[in-house]
This record gives structure tokens, sequence and C-alpha cells, in this order.
């Protein structure tokens, strides 16, 4: 946002913030949150790039199509164990694994 908006914003009584505080999050709570979310992006990115459908992606794990869509938008359902296994699965290095996580979310190229 830039600081003219905020400014403006703030001035007409608006509270202006990130999600982690909207939601009262601790720090520690928005690091797993976007950790998370880096491994989902990453695991629909490789998909993308691979040209793999979901469906393609759910028979090369032994899931479903649901499941697999259900990892890619970060559903609370899904753990970071799944999103790791998965993508090592499909062959994402252990190495781009501690990329994507160690790289910021803001930074990560999309």
């Amino acid at each position: 946002m830039k600081k003219s908006q905020q400014a403006r914003l703030e001035k007409a009584g608006w509270k202006v913030g990130g999600s982690a505080e909207f939601l009262g999050l601790s720090k520690e709570e928005a690091a797993f949150v976007e950790l998370k979310l880096a491994l989902a992006g990453s695991l629909r990115a490789h998909r993308v790039r691979s040209r793999m459908t979901q469906t393609e992606v759910a028979r090369a794990l032994h899931s479903s199509q649901s499941r697999v869509a259900k990892m890619e938008s970060g559903d609370p359902s899904v753990s970071i164990d799944l999103l790791v296994r998965s993508l090592l699965s499909l062959g994402v290095s252990r190495r781009e694994i501690g990329r994507i996580i160690a790289t910021p979310r803001r930074s990560r190229a999309a």
C-alpha cells in the first residue's frame, strides 16, 4: 500500500496493519503460516512449470485431485510434512526446499 493511501485511510479513522496483527498471531504463528503458504505455493509453481494437472500430480502422489487442490491452497487440514514429502516425491531437491523455506515470501518470485 502506498504511504499516501495509508495516511488517507488513517486520517479517516481506519486502522492499517497486516494480517498477523488483524488475526492476533504471534511472531511464531505468523512465521508458521508464511512457511506453509510458501510450501503450498511452491507445490503449485512446480506443477505448473512441469505442465502437470492436479490429477496427474495426485496420481504421482497416490492421492486425489481434491487433496492436491487443498495442498496448493494451504488448507488447514494439510500438514507441512505432507507438503514437503509431496515436493520431494515430485523431484524437488532438498536444497530447493531449503531455499523455499529460507526466502521471505514477499521477495520470492511467483
